[in-house]
């Protein structure tokens, strides 16, 4: 990013992007403070309120502000969610409302400082071209299910938000093995000024971190919308079904997505 740019700009506004980024990693080296001194010797319910403070000061940051539909429908034991994935935000967003145990591709353990971040704050890791390794970690999810929610994102990758790409049945094995509950997640991102479908947040093809930080602080007027969405009436032989499960999960974002009417 280059001085030139921003020399375009309003000198406020210039000035205002400046200091986002101040606050961007100051509130980083802060979170990294706290997972090194804090939660070594925390309970997971700390463990959790510093998460969800953290990352809703964050979302405060970039100026998003966090809308929910429906998250009453939640249960208090443990679930698997399957969400649809735009952005890196995503998983910050959903800790705003409720922390909650993530499965990442394994890209996202080699990221610089937010890599760790994510490890120490319990993150699978998963090889998204080695099948065997996806068997494996489903085993681990089920296992983690015993006690714990969590969320995956089975397209694989991430998209604009437009629509929902196939989902990866194998991560859904976890819930048959747990015999844990699936509920769906659609998340969507819009401007706050014209209600639309916003591309602002999407982290998609070769854009770095950095790139798409830099974009929606550029931005600074959106909302991310969490709608949940109530698990399958199937019988219980067709629930058990990873496949069908899937399936089942893809389409039902799909349709809200495609269906879901401007805000405003």
């Amino acid at each position: 990013m280059s001085l030139n740019k921003h020399s375009k700009q309003p000198p406020f506004q210039y000035w205002a992007y400046a200091w986002s980024w101040i606050l961007v990693w100051s509130h980083v080296i802060a979170g990294l403070a706290t997972l090194s001194c804090q939660f070594p010797f925390a309970t997971q319910e700390t463990k959790n309120s510093h998460i969800q403070k953290w990352s809703r000061r964050l979302l405060a940051i970039f100026g998003i502000e966090l809308r929910l539909k429906n998250p009453e429908i939640l249960p208090a034991t443990p679930y698997l969610l399957a969400s649809n994935h735009i952005s890196w935000m995503d998983i910050h967003a959903i800790n705003a409302f409720k922390p909650i145990r993530f499965v990442a591709k394994s890209d996202v353990e080699g990221w610089p400082i937010f890599g760790w971040m994510a490890k120490q704050l319990g993150t699978v890791f998963i090889k998204r071209d080695n099948s065997r390794h996806g068997k494996q970690v489903a085993s681990e999810v089920a296992k983690v299910l015993q006690t714990q929610s969590v969320c995956i994102f089975p397209e694989g990758t991430s998209t604009i938000g437009e629509g929902v790409l196939p989902f990866k049945p194998n991560l859904f094995e976890s819930a048959v093995i747990a015999q844990a509950p699936v509920y769906s997640l659609a998340i969507s991102y819009r401007s706050s000024l014209s209600g639309e479908r916003s591309d602002a947040a999407a982290f998609v093809g070769d854009m770095g971190l950095l790139e798409s930080m830099a974009k929606i602080l550029k931005d600074r007027n959106l909302i991310v919308e969490l709608t949940f969405l109530p698990p399958s009436g199937a019988s219980p032989d067709t629930s058990s079904d990873r496949k069908w499960l899937a399936l089942h999960s893809q389409e039902t974002i799909s349709a809200y997505i495609k269906g879901n009417p401007r805000l405003m």
